[in-house]
């Protein structure tokens, strides 16, 4: 790029750094990932080459001329004495065209590309591009751009169709500020092929392509944070009824293992009215990464009907991976998310989990001998969360209106106890908490997602779009739910200690309207083409034909009426089924069961007190 070097990322090549000689010297310890080398004058953060084999790694410390290196790959058989070399950048993700539908690993490395060049294990020191330099794109220059035109960083030169969901948009690279010298016609172009040239005030002329680097760790800029207005709809009813997501939110999935954890998150990942998605899987094992990636490449979107990787990517990094790559993987996937974000797409990235992250962070910071507090974890543990949440948000971006990124990151508690250190921080930082439950998963209820420990801030925002979208009584209909299941929680156990016999007939039904609300609303069955998915005008109408049974029954219970005669209505065995019964783009054929349930209660209303005026002297 002009004065800097081409494979300098982001701001270097924007702003054209002086060049300087790369670092070079030789290793004097290993200890597992870590390593400690003679290398004076190189940068902390910069990338470096590791030994012999050519090793990928990252400078964490600098002490005197000596550099602390965290390698991304396995150390063993480096040898003290080997060669060390600094890069000259940190670690950087690269971003153009190809990156939809690409599987990656930890450090961007593309997987399908690995094994078509070395099988199905990763050799050591591997150097292979993230993006594809052999392929050519049909490039579509910005025709509001013209030779003088001034150039900020993020502004669109134009655009390539990448998928026929995805019209990628070539942005200057952040950092870039200039008045436009050439702009290239219409026409194909490799990555490497300059396609605008830019004179920034010094007079210094900056060659652009239609791909740049970026810094994983720090934050692509934009001009300003803005409302959140629209929330995630991700067709799972618990999530979008009782606990929303705002596009551009944060929410965490905490849950032990066996809770589904994996399975919410691949539902939101199919289902998420977003426009692309990001998958991480950090630090998981291989037999759920593998399970995604032969999954995934057969769905089709549900609001375009293409195949589902046309707006997908994923970055896999099992828990057999280096250590060091699982700290990695989760900026990377955020990077990626913000380069969306800023061609003013909404993106959802979902991370699995942060939790194995953490734990990478406590291995590390073992390691360089760092004082660790809680559980082992290290003192930099909540900042680290709160700085990696912060990334989330919609924003008002340099060229292309309003984009956003919405994160969900799965913790793994051991045990499942919300109390450990990453849950409890991850707690006190997102907006939104879906907390599962053991017990509901071993009682078969899926999503087991709690509905007394979960909670969102975001139900204000998220009345306005229901109230003008679906229902205006969506909010009111959502408290009276969650109350009636306060109410179950707290006769549950009652029962519990001594038995139903000790409930009134009121408090009886109020058991009975809960279960129809957990069966015919809160589960959910994933594999069930007309119940993985339901839209929110659905999920309304089955809330409300459960809210009005279990209102209507009440009144009923009121004048006398027995719990036996309520709970043998055909009409609640319907309401259960209706969720599998009808698609989403059948709600008219609910409400018509909505319509039913005053005739039908006031039958057996009017019959029993017949029977009863019949049965007095």
């Amino acid at each position: 790029m002009s004065a800097s070097d081409p494979a300098r990322p982001g701001l270097s090549d924007a702003a054209a750094t002086p060049p300087r000689a790369f670092a070079r010297g030789v290793i004097r310890e290993i200890n597992g990932p870590i390593l400690i080398a003679d290398l004076p004058g190189i940068n902390n953060g910069e990338q470096v080459r590791i030994g012999e084999l050519g090793l990928s790694g990252e400078v964490i410390a600098l002490n005197g001329g000596q550099a602390i290196i965290q390698a991304y790959e396995s150390t063993e058989g480096v040898r003290p004495g080997e060669s060390a070399e600094g890069l000259g950048y940190p670690l950087s993700v690269e971003l153009g065209p190809g990156l939809i539908g690409q599987i990656f690993d930890g450090v961007q490395r593309p997987l399908t590309r690995i094994f078509d060049a070395a099988g199905d294990h990763i050799p050591r020191g591997i150097q292979v591009p993230a993006l594809d330099r052999s392929r050519r794109w049909t490039f579509e220059p910005n025709e509001a751009l013209a030779t003088g035109s001034a150039v900020e960083g993020g502004l669109a030169l134009g655009s390539v169709q990448e998928t026929q969901l995805v019209l990628h948009r070539i942005l200057a690279p952040p950092g870039l500020h200039g008045e436009l010298v050439e702009l290239a016609p219409p026409g194909e172009y490799s990555l490497e092929d300059t396609i605008a040239r830019v004179k920034d005030k010094a007079g210094r002329v900056h060659k652009l392509r239609l791909f740049h680097r970026w810094p994983v760790r720090r934050p692509r800029p934009y001009r300003q944070r803005v409302h959140l207005v629209e929330p995630l709809i991700t067709g799972q009813r618990i999530l979008d009824t009782f606990f929303p997501l705002m596009k551009g939110g944060k929410a965490a999935v905490p849950g032990p293992f066996g809770a589904g954890k994996t399975v919410v998150q691949q539902q939101v990942a199919r289902w998420a009215n977003a426009s692309i998605v990001i998958y991480v899987g950090c630090g998981e094992r291989g037999n759920e990464l593998v399970d995604i990636l032969e999954t995934f490449p057969r769905l089709k979107d549900p609001y375009s009907g293409h195949p589902l990787m046309e707006r997908t990517l994923l970055v896999a990094n099992t828990s057999n991976m280096p250590v060091v790559a699982r700290e990695a993987s989760i900026y990377i996937g955020i990077t990626l998310a913000e380069y969306f974000r800023d061609m003013g797409y909404d993106v959802v990235m979902l991370a699995d989990s942060t939790s194995r992250w953490a734990e990478a962070l406590r291995e590390v910071g073992g390691r360089l001998g760092q004082m660790p507090v809680e559980e082992g974890y290290p003192a930099y543990l909540a900042s680290r969360l709160a700085a990696f949440y912060e990334r989330a948000g919609r924003v008002e971006t340099p060229c292309c209106g309003e984009g956003s990124v919405s994160l969900i990151g799965a913790v793994s508690p051991p045990g499942g106890d919300f109390s450990e250190p990453v849950t409890s921080h991850t707690k006190e930082i997102i907006q939104t908490f879906w907390a599962l439950s053991k017990e509901l998963a071993d009682a078969r209820h899926y999503p087991a997602i709690d509905w007394v420990g979960s909670f969102s801030g975001h139900v204000a925002e998220a009345a306005q779009w229901w109230a003008a979208n679906v229902s205006p009584h969506w909010e009111s209909r959502r408290a009276e739910a969650l109350n009636l299941l306060a109410r179950d929680a707290e006769l549950s156990r009652i029962v519990n200690l001594v038995g139903p016999e000790a409930l009134s007939s009121a408090q009886r039904w109020v058991l009975e309207g809960a279960a129809l609300v957990k069966e015919a609303v809160l589960q959910q069955n994933a594999l069930e083409p007309n119940d993985s998915f339901a839209s929110p005008a659905k999920q309304f109408a089955l809330l409300d034909v459960a809210l009005s049974i279990y209102e209507q029954g009440a009144a009923l219970v009121e004048v006398g009426v027995p719990i036996q005669e309520l709970s043998a209505l055909d009409l609640l065995s319907r309401a259960r089924r209706l969720k599998q019964t009808f698609t989403s783009d059948q709600v008219e054929r609910i409400k018509e069961l909505r319509e039913l349930i005053a005739p039908t209660f006031q039958q057996l209303r009017s019959g029993y007190v017949a029977a009863q005026e019949t049965a007095s002297p």
